[in-house]
């Protein structure tokens, strides 16, 4: 049972960056995206390997480590580390989004929507996945310390772990779930670009992609990237778009 309630806490925001997929003007677009649809006090951090460039509203901090043996990549998996039991001395609600988002609403709601369990994680949805009720990481929410289990399991069985999940969203939405601690945010909320907002085939060859009703962020998960969006960029001639000039409105510092 989920339901919206108010509140006036400060509340916390994190994003990851690392290597050299994205630059720096990622998060600084998301601060600004995520300031002006904001209306709860709020903190923003960014837990990153480079904070040259980031904004001064921005708290730049180190990755978290998973801990994990000398010489096992933890890259592919450091979101995992969000649920260490300290997180670079963070605590309470928290809301992770991925630097490549585009948010197109307010947001509030990501923080007042709950659970009857107060350490319940909500994910995106992945209407893909839905028979296995695995959730994107694109947008989670979580309280700092609640499960420190999920990733000290991670811990003792990687190699298991890693043959047994693609990623790290699908092995999260496993340990949550067995816990009955997981929950999808409504449907509308997260749509995925390439799913939602481009038109089904043939019809995107000749209508715009748009942004579903009741839209709060927008997911770009693989292939386009929001500037490759602006530009009608595809790899795959079946998933062809027109250039969607209508995210540089929203996807700005």
């Amino acid at each position: 049972m989920t339901s919206t309630t108010a509140s006036t806490q400060s509340v916390n925001i994190i994003c990851m960056k690392w290597g050299t997929k994205y630059g720096s003007e990622f998060v600084n677009k998301l601060y600004g995206m995520v300031a002006r649809n904001i209306t709860l006090p709020f903190q923003f951090y960014c837990f990153t390997d480079d904070s040259n460039g980031i904004r001064a509203e921005v708290q730049s901090l180190p990755l978290p480590s998973l801990q994990l043996p000398e010489g096992i990549p933890e890259r592919g998996w450091l979101k995992l580390s969000t649920f260490n039991a300290e997180l670079a001395g963070i605590t309470g609600t928290t809301l992770f989004l991925d630097v490549d988002v585009v948010i197109v609403g307010n947001i509030d709601g990501f923080f007042q929507h709950q659970s009857d369990d107060p350490n319940t994680v909500f994910l995106a949805f992945d209407e893909k996945k839905k028979a296995a009720r695995i959730g994107n990481s694109s947008v989670y929410r979580f309280e700092v310390g609640a499960h420190t289990d999920i990733v000290e399991f991670f811990r003792e069985n990687f190699d298991s772990i890693r043959q047994r999940h693609r990623n790290e969203q699908a092995y999260l939405s496993k340990q949550l779930d067995a816990k009955q601690q997981l929950d999808f945010w409504p449907t509308a909320w997260c749509p995925s670009f390439k799913y939602h907002c481009i038109p089904k085939f043939p019809f995107n060859f000749f209508k715009p992609a748009v942004i579903p009703e009741g839209a709060k962020i927008i997911l770009f998960h693989g292939h386009p990237e929001p500037q490759d969006a602006v530009k009608g960029i595809s790899r795959k001639w079946y998933r062809h778009f027109k250039p969607c000039l209508w995210i540089n409105q929203y996807w700005q510092a």
